[in-house]
This record gives structure tokens, C-alpha cells and sequence, in this order.
């Protein structure tokens, strides 16, 4: 069964590129387009589609504000939102990531990072962009924060799977790497979430960064 995948930009250009890019995906199917986040929310209600894709900037309704509507805390029945857009910022990473959204792409990250993005949200897993993870831990491990401590210590197998995390790796990538299924990667990730009191990929990765800076000096 096919994933099914809400496109919203102010762009018709850009759109048309991406439904193109999605439709030639095998289990992807785009089954509508907004011009913008208050379209977009408003098709969301009205089509159900698996996957929610939206830019950023966007007028009426912004990406950051209709991913909040579309997936924000007390949403009742949340949709998977990916942002993909070409403003890496790193606040818009952070408030996407705050609002809701389980992916953060940046519009040059071509199909094959696209489409497993539309998929690891589809499945409830979360991607970033590797570049802009990686960005992120360079910019956190110049900083003076110490990591937090963990419940209880890190498996040897989790500590194998943070530091693909770390890579900007998602889920598939990681089980065929070390290895193991995906739900098992799942297993890890969540363990790992819990013992450092992370909300998301990006944190994990950013904890260690830390924890490597630390280390080191």
C-alpha cells in the first residue's frame, strides 16, 4: 500500500518538482497540493494523507504554524509532518522540531533522502537532513554545555547505534549497518531516548557530541 503524501509551497515550480520526484518513488503516491499552511491544514482534514511534506515559508499560514496545527502538543490524532525547504536555519530546525514535525530536509537533498524521509514518517520514525545534524553537533561541541547524565549506562549495541544516529543515519540505514531488524533499532533508540532524556534524533546526536567533547578534553 502506498504512502499517501500532502504537498504544501507557495511555488507551483517547486510542487510540480516534488510530486514528479515522489510519484516515481515505488510506494509513494502524492494525492494533493496546498499554496499554502492554511490549505494545507485544511486538505490534511479533509484527504487524511499519511505524510504531511511542507515548506517553511509560506504565506497565510506558515510551515511552522500549520505543522503546529497539524501535529503540535494536544493535537488529538497527529499527522506525520516532514519540512523541506531550502532555509536550514537552525532555529527552524528547533521550532519544527518542537512543533511536531518527524523529518527536516532541505530541498537539495534529492530523491532518495526524500523518499526515505516520506517513509521513516510514514512509519513513525524521524530523519534529519545529515547535513544539518552534523551541523548542528559541530556547533554544539564549541559550546560550553555539559552533557546530561544518563539513568543507567549505554548497552554496547546502543552506544553502536548513537553514534549512527550521530552520522545523521536513519533507522533502515542503521539496521543494515549493524545488522538488525528495524523494530530493533527502534528498541535502541527509544532505550536511548529515555536514559538521556531526549525528545528527538537531533538531541541525541547533539548529547553525543557533547559527551565526545567532554571525553576529549
Amino acid at each position: 500500500m502506498s504512502v499517501r503524501v500532502l504537498i504544501a509551497d507557495d511555488q507551483e515550480l517547486v510542487r510540480t518538482g516534488l510530486r514528479m520526484i515522489l510519484d516515481a518513488q515505488p510506494g509513494i503516491e502524492v494525492i494533493a497540493e496546498a499554496r499554502d499552511g492554511a490549505e494545507a491544514v485544511e486538505l490534511a482534514g479533509r484527504m487524511l494523507p499519511d505524510v504531511c511534506l511542507l515548506d517553511i515559508r509560506m504565506p497565510v499560514l506558515d510551515g511552522l504554524e500549520a505543522t503546529r496545527r497539524l501535529a503540535g502538543p494536544g493535537v488529538e490524532d497527529p499527522f506525520p509532518v516532514v519540512i523541506i525547504t531550502t532555509f536550514d536555519l537552525d532555529e527552524y530546525v528547533y521550532e519544527a522540531l518542537r512543533s511536531g514535525a518527524r523529518g527536516f530536509l532541505l530541498k537539495n537533498a534529492g530523491p532518495a533522502l526524500l523518499a526515505e524521509a516520506v517513509h521513516a514518517a510514514a512509519r513513525g520514525d524521524a530523519l534529519i537532513d545529515p547535513k544539518i545534524t552534523l551541523r548542528l553537533i559541530h556547533a554544539f561541541a564549541h559550546s560550553r554545555a555539559a552533557p546530561r547524565a544518563t539513568t543507567s549506562p549505554l548497552t554496547e549495541r546502543e552506544e553502536q547505534v548513537l553514534a549512527a544516529v550521530a552520522r545523521g543515519l536513519g533507522n533502515t540505514e542503521i539496521g543494515r549497518e549493524l545488522h538488525i531488524s528495524l523494530s530493533t533499532v527502534k528498541t535502541h533508540i527509544a532505550s536511548i531516548m529515555a536514559k538521556i532524556d531526549a525528545r528527538n534524533r537531533v538531541e541525541l546526536a547533539i548529547w553525543a557530541g557533547e559527551r565526545d567533547r567532554t571525553s576529549a578534553t
